[in-house]
């Protein structure tokens, strides 16, 4: 049985954005990257308009609705518009080949799926699928499909749901989104958020200022809406009237004018985005003295790259370790050194959140010894969605378990015990904050015609983290494969971000004394470029 946890009452998007409509009104709550702005009062007038178009479509309290979007201003209503209806927002993000996509709404079997047209690609025929695009400037969001939608319901004199003037009242186990991941296995899988978790997840991140109203300033977006940093944490960021600037395609020079121009005191972003930023001529030639904190989570971010942000910026750096199944919250790391070496672990639970180091059987493990990272918190998930057998190995008496392998370190009176990530289990990699898992990108290059056999190992990467290497025995007989040609292959099953982006050829895979492939080996070689590596050329 899985226990909801709460910190102080439920909140709902729907219900939060209705307050901050008042308190707020005409200011602006979202712009899009051409400037085209979204007030908080005119969101939610079309956030209600909406929740009648999806009520008319057979959404209720408890449905769940697929968006298969951009990261635009109709997304943002439309999560607005399903939390208005008690109904539960699964977002999937646009980046996916079309056979993942369509695999994720399987997944949740959604009462309507809303997609921009561009992304209906192997949608099974018998979904109901509606078509939204993006607004053009001076139009409100959703206003064509609205008006078009008004005339065919009116002519046809069918009668249609009840009047819709608010949105429910919160209730702490009232699912609100699911947010999809791969978890430790590489099967999809979707975290079921309530609104208790939507509660928790602002007490965390805000801390005492948790239940004001205002102060917040304006930030960017620096991932897709589709990701818990956004699902999770959206309600919050209204309530603080945050001006949520878009960005539509991430390029360091564009957002460091961003930066610049909107004064912006916090950014928000993976290490790569970091690397990028540094990297950008835009670093010395714009004003960027508003900034002040740099929040970095989603990969690793290397000890070299920490001290340079924090000087060329001159604002601090904190390292940001969670998970999706944690909602966004876990353990970070000062935004100042204050003990020697702090810039080389994940630093500590934050206030309202436990770790624990644990062996395979649940058992903490002394301090200095290697174990899987446990998270307590009351911003986790309930549970996967329709995977109960997945939920009893990921949730443990209110424990998460990452999968991750990491080291308590001995607390002294000069310095705190901190946690240091030790790799992870499985050969899951992180590439630019996204999971990747060997398995599944093997699984489709070794249907390439030349590949006899295949291995993806990661090798580290200054800018992005960590990359997929393909180690390949080409098939006798034929022309090797280059690595514009495996890529090429898979685009079109699986997202471009999981294809390898180096190919070392090897006559054999090495084995370990079991028989089995030695990925230990192959990493080794996989992390040395030499003569054996191809470059597609």
């Amino acid at each position: 049985m899985v226990v909801t946890q709460t910190l102080g009452p439920a909140v709902s998007l729907a219900a939060t954005l209705a307050e901050a409509a008042v308190r707020f009104g005409d200011a602006p709550a979202v712009v899009r990257w051409d400037d085209e702005p979204l007030g908080y009062a005119g969101w939610w007038q079309q956030a209600l308009a909406v929740a009648r178009w999806m009520a008319r479509r057979g959404v209720s309290e408890g449905d769940r609705v697929a968006l298969i979007l951009p990261s635009g201003l109709e997304y943002l209503v439309a999560y607005a518009a399903a939390s208005a209806l008690g109904a539960v927002t699964a977002g999937v993000n646009p980046s996916l080949a079309p056979a993942e996509r369509a695999a994720l709404v399987e997944l949740v079997d959604p009462v309507l799926v809303v997609s921009d047209p561009t992304l209906t690609d192997g949608l099974p025929a018998d979904r109901n699928v509606e078509l939204v695009t993006p607004c053009e400037p001076g139009r409100a969001p959703w206003a064509a499909q609205l008006e078009a939608d008004r005339c065919a319901f009116q002519g046809g004199g069918v009668a249609g749901p009840p009047p819709l003037d608010g949105a429910p009242q919160p209730l702490p186990g009232r699912a609100a989104a699911l947010v999809f991941t791969s978890g430790t296995t590489g099967l999809p899988k979707a975290a079921r958020f309530t609104e208790g978790a939507l509660s928790a997840v602002a007490a965390l991140d805000l801390g005492a200022i948790a239940h004001r109203w205002g102060g917040g300033g304006p930030m960017f977006v620096s991932t897709q809406f589709a990701h818990v940093g956004l699902m999770t944490k959206l309600p919050w960021y209204l309530r603080t009237g945050t001006r949520l600037h878009l960005v539509n395609r991430w390029r360091a020079d564009d957002v460091l004018e961003l930066v610049a121009r909107e004064r912006m005191g916090v950014i928000g972003a993976v290490a790569p985005q970091v690397a990028l930023m540094l990297r950008s001529a835009q670093m010395d030639a714009l004003d960027l003295s508003a900034v002040n904190l740099l929040i970095v989570g989603g990969a690793a971010s290397p000890t070299p790259l920490v001290r340079e942000a924090r000087e060329r910026f001159a604002a601090g750096y904190t390292i940001r370790y969670s998970s999706t199944e944690t909602g966004g919250c876990g353990l970070a790391t000062p935004p100042w050194p204050e003990h020697p070496g702090d810039d080389r672990t994940i630093g500590r639970p934050r206030p309202g959140i436990e770790a624990s180091i644990r062996d395979d059987d649940g058992a903490e493990v002394p301090d200095d010894s290697l174990g899987e990272l446990w998270i307590r918190t009351p911003s986790a998930m309930s549970g996967y969605w329709e995977a109960p057998e997945a939920t009893a190995v990921a949730l443990s008496d209110g424990w998460v378990r990452t999968g991750d392998l990491a080291v308590r370190e001995p607390a002294t009176p000069e310095r705190p015990g901190r946690y240091r990530l030790a790799g992870r289990r499985g050969d899951m990699y992180i590439r630019g904050g996204y999971n990747v898992f060997p398995a599944e990108v093997e699984a489709v290059l070794a249907d390439h015609p030349a590949v006899a056999q295949v291995a993806v190992v990661p090798r580290v990467d200054e800018v992005m983290g960590e990359v997929g290497v393909a180690v390949v025995v080409p098939r006798p007989g034929l022309a090797a494969p280059t690595l514009e040609s495996l890529r090429r292959h898979g685009e079109a099953l699986i997202a471009r971000y999981k294809l390898p982006e180096a190919m070392i050829m090897l006559e054999a895979l090495p084995l370990g004394t079991t028989g089995k492939v030695d990925r230990r080996l192959l990493i080794e070689l996989g992390g040395r470029p030499d003569r054996r590596e191809g470059s597609g050329a």
